[in-house]
């Protein structure tokens, strides 16, 4: 079973910057193909914010575009989110997700636990 860990969340004030990491886990990963960060606020329905193929081709929310980055290391199946000038309505739980082919599954998604990003300002 593939497991994606995010981490990086946390408290931030309006204008500053977060770096968000998701971590693929598993022995029988063979690539991940499309990785993706949704976010999901208070009240709202979960969200693509951006989204990046395996051979680094991106997409983005139009409500992040020029202020987030999305990147990924292949060697080590891992994806960032970079946030700069952020906002207080990017505020919510953020989601790391993946299509992953794997020695067991062939190709599959999966979805991170999710952490919180909290803007102040």
């Amino acid at each position: 079973q593939v497991r994606l860990v995010e981490s990086g969340g946390g408290l931030v004030q309006a204008g500053g910057s977060l770096r968000l990491t998701c971590a693929a886990s598993s022995a029988a990963i063979i690539r991940a193909d499309l990785m993706s960060w949704y976010r999901q606020a208070p009240g709202k329905q979960r969200e693509l914010v951006a989204s990046i193929g395996r051979t680094g081709t991106t997409n983005y929310a139009d409500a992040v575009k020029g202020r987030f980055t999305i990147s990924r290391d292949n060697p080590n199946d891992t994806v960032f989110l970079q946030m700069d000038s952020v906002k207080p309505e990017d505020t919510a739980v953020y989601y790391c997700w993946g299509m992953i082919h794997t020695a067991i599954h062939n190709t599959r998604a999966y979805w991170g636990q999710g952490t919180q990003v909290t803007v102040q300002g």
